[in-house]
């Protein structure tokens, strides 16, 4: 392909190193990367389709009760050990599950789950204490030998349905708690509505339908191609359902990211001049630079959750960067071919509206080019009110209760929230703490198990929290017990905990009997407890990691530091405007929730490891764009303006696209989801547009050179690395001075 390099009054200069020669043999070559592409493509789908794993819901909580509980189990009780399906009956008005009609539907159903695959015990409603006061309610549990991931949800679903058949006909409310019913998380439409919304931002941003498509398609191929290397992975380790989902919902908003960024810089190119393959490898050496570093930071930062020591989160962190690192690849091999292939067919599909001006020129006189000057000229009291602004959204996260949210937040659509509603019922059902059972599990022989039972019991009534103790339920060899007792309180309520940590730090201890307390209260307790000893290597290694990498990529330690503390502003924000909402019930109805709960003690860190390194994608985006007009000979306050007036729309556009991607997830049924969406969204939104479009530039326009301070022996000591080289357009800029005089407004 004959590419000549366009007339630019000598302005250019071709970028040097090898990411500028690896971006121009993309380029000059664009046929021979979409080759290697194609192939690499259908070898991943075929190694898929032979070696692919199953997602597993494996939570381990190493050293914890919880987890020891678990070991004994499946070492000595495996049949109890397994997932477990709880029928939850109502009989109509007036009626009874006791009567013949009723008890002849319930028998029936009985019987189809003892012929169940993997089931391994059945109890009865007619169980004493499974049947309520007014003999309405009433229900019965079914044990699997095999955890929920190794049973057939297709089989499952077929009982739930035949089940709620014969009941229906008996005039009995069948509804189904537990974690066997539950099926795999969905987002739904999710995805289609984050697209949709980055379609919008497009359109509005290029005003033309070929750049507008080719971010959203790399989003999906980098989005397609995290999850084969994830069900890959899925056979080597345990990876969970929520995996995909983080994966889905990162990949999506850093690929149109990432992508836009890049498409931008080459638009930029071939209107100041350069031929199609020259703006390509220009825009891959540059923008594409900034975007390998934004990148490889956000990675760092997510699978920085190992830090947490929990493998369940650091899974997570994992299936995140991998969503992140494909992005990253394919807009740096197969996006400068794509761009250097479609040359100025670019910029068609106009739909009728007036086009942008990418050139230097043009950049000037965009609204947000004079948002950057108005922010530079009146910078301390920007500051100060962005400041207080920021404080204000954040205060409700002082308030923030982690814990675990019990069914009765789910939506009322949901089978385990109808059953939840039917059991916690006052009137008719055993109260709130009926659907979720404190477990203790016995090491030892019957008058042993005896012992526990009966302390158990002694903290019932006026005496305790505990409404109800099951009989201890013992396994072959009679040296394990199972002894279920059921708090006053719902699961989510903080005195359930309180009761949790009663049983484990006094009652228990004082049988003198090895025992342990399990459960989803104890779960909880037991993750919020190791993410609270762990949780200052974790906040030391993103910071540290973030900050060192900053330095050596700006040369200053000042912008670096300021990128930490804005970062953690930004989450705080997040945070604060999530528990408004979720815990505090502040426009809950939005989320589509009815009731208030606690924030789940894993959200934190993982959105946060994830925001840490999301948020730096705009913090280099801006300051790359800053720093390359700096090192040009522009003082800070013209560099902030220009660098803002090149790359700012970019960010706001990119900003909204990513939040509208997380925003979306909101929509789904999955609370965690939705409380990843809002904070992740919110988070996004104030570090974007409040952050680093406002707070940061007045703050650095108050430094004036100072922001580019750093200790000459740390110059010395960190590498030399640099995010956006020279090798663009070159315009006529003043020297630097320290004090710039004001400039006028474009015309």
């Amino acid at each position: 392909m004959t590419d000549h390099t366009s007339p630019n009054d000598g302005r250019y200069r071709p970028a040097t190193g090898a990411l500028a020669s690896f971006a121009r043999k993309c380029a000059s070559h664009p046929r021979r990367v979409l080759g290697i592409w194609f192939v690499t493509t259908l070898a991943l789908i075929a190694l898929v389709v032979v070696a692919h794993g199953t997602l597993v819901n494996e939570f381990k909580l190493p050293g914890s009760d919880t987890q020891r509980a678990t070991d004994l189990l499946e070492s000595k009780f495996p049949a109890q050990n397994g997932s477990a399906l709880t029928f939850v009956f109502k009989a109509a008005d007036g009626q009874t599950i006791t009567s013949p009609k009723s008890k002849a539907a319930i028998d029936q159903i009985i019987g189809l789950a003892k012929k169940e695959q993997h089931a391994s015990r059945t109890t009865s409603p007619f169980d004493k204490g499974n049947i309520s006061k007014t003999k309405r309610v009433g229900f019965f549990d079914q044990s699997f030998s095999k955890q929920s991931w190794d049973l057939s949800w297709t089989e499952t679903k077929a009982l739930m349905d035949k089940s709620q058949a014969i009941a229906a006909k008996a005039g009995l409310n069948l509804q189904f708690t537990g974690d066997a019913p539950t099926a795999p998380p969905s987002t739904g439409s999710s995805e289609i509505f984050g697209l949709l919304a980055g379609l919008i931002v497009l359109l509005f941003l290029f005003r033309a339908l070929v750049p507008t498509f080719i971010p959203l398609i790399f989003a999906v191929i980098a989005v397609a191609s995290a999850f084969m290397l994830l069900f890959l992975a899925a056979a080597v380790i345990n990876i969970n359902t929520i995996t995909p989902i983080i994966a889905s919902m990162i990949g999506l908003g850093v690929g149109i990211d990432y992508s836009l960024f890049i498409v931008t810089r080459f638009r930029q190119l071939l209107h100041d001049g350069l031929s199609p393959r020259e703006a390509a490898a220009g825009a891959a050496a540059t923008a594409g630079r900034a975007v390998i570093f934004a990148g490889i930071t956000v990675a760092i930062s997510i699978t920085g959750l190992f830090a947490i020591g929990l493998q369940f989160i650091t899974v997570m962190g994992i299936g995140g960067a991998l969503g992140v690192l494909t992005a990253v690849i394919l807009a740096n091999t197969l996006l400068p071919a794509v761009l250097a292939m479609l040359g100025h067919k670019i910029d068609r599909g106009g739909m009728r509206l007036p086009q942008a001006d990418e050139s230097f020129e043009g950049q000037q006189t965009t609204p947000i080019a004079r948002w950057g000057r108005f922010v530079t000229r009146r910078a301390p009291a920007v500051f100060i009110v962005s400041l207080v602004l920021a404080l204000l959204l954040a205060t409700p996260a002082l308030k923030v209760r982690l814990g675990a949210a019990d069914a009765g937040t789910a939506p009322t659509s949901n089978t385990t929230r109808q059953a939840y509603d039917i059991l916690s019922d006052k009137k008719d059902g055993f109260g709130p703490g009926f659907t979720s059972p404190i477990t203790v599990v016995v090491r030892g022989d019957k008058a042993q198990s005896d012992k526990v039972y009966n302390a158990l019991k002694a903290q019932t009534g006026s005496k305790g929290d505990i409404v109800f103790v099951s009989p201890p339920f013992a396994n072959k060899a009679g040296d394990v017990s199972i002894i279920n007792s059921y708090s006053k309180f719902s699961p989510q309520d903080a005195k359930t905990d309180d009761l949790v940590s009663l049983l484990r730090d006094k009652v228990v201890p004082a049988t003198g009997v090895t025992a342990y307390v399990t459960g989803q209260n104890a779960a909880f307790t037991d993750i919020g407890n190791q993410i609270l000893d762990r949780l200052p290597w974790f906040l030391l290694f993103i910071i540290g990691v973030t900050v060192v990498l900053l330095t050596m990529a700006f040369r200053s330690l000042v912008i670096a530091i300021k990128a930490a503390l804005t970062t953690l502003l930004s989450a705080f924000v997040g945070f604060g405007v999530l528990v408004g909402v979720v815990q505090l019930g502040h426009g809950m109805g939005i989320l589509g929730l009815d009731r208030t709960g606690p924030i789940e003690a894993f959200v934190p860190p993982i959105a946060f490891a994830i925001l840490f390194g999301l948020s730096m994608d705009y913090e280099v985006f801006l300051m790359s764009r800053v720093r390359e007009e700096h090192v040009r000979g522009k003082a800070t306050r013209r560099a902030l303006t220009d660098g803002i007036a090149g790359v700012g729309r970019v960010i706001v556009a990119a900003a909204l696209i990513m939040s509208s991607v997380f925003f979306a997830f909101t929509i789904g049924d999955d609370r965690v989801t939705k409380e990843f969406g809002l904070l992740l969204g919110i988070a996004i939104l104030t570090d974007a547009l409040l952050v680093r479009m406002t707070m940061v530039p007045a703050l650095l326009t108050m430094l004036g050179e100072r922001s580019w301070l750093i200790p000459r022996w740390l110059d010395k000591a960190l590498p030399n690395l640099t995010v956006e080289p020279p090798g663009t357009i070159e315009h006529d800029v003043p020297a630097v001075t320290r004090e710039p005089q004001p400039e006028p407004e474009p015309a």
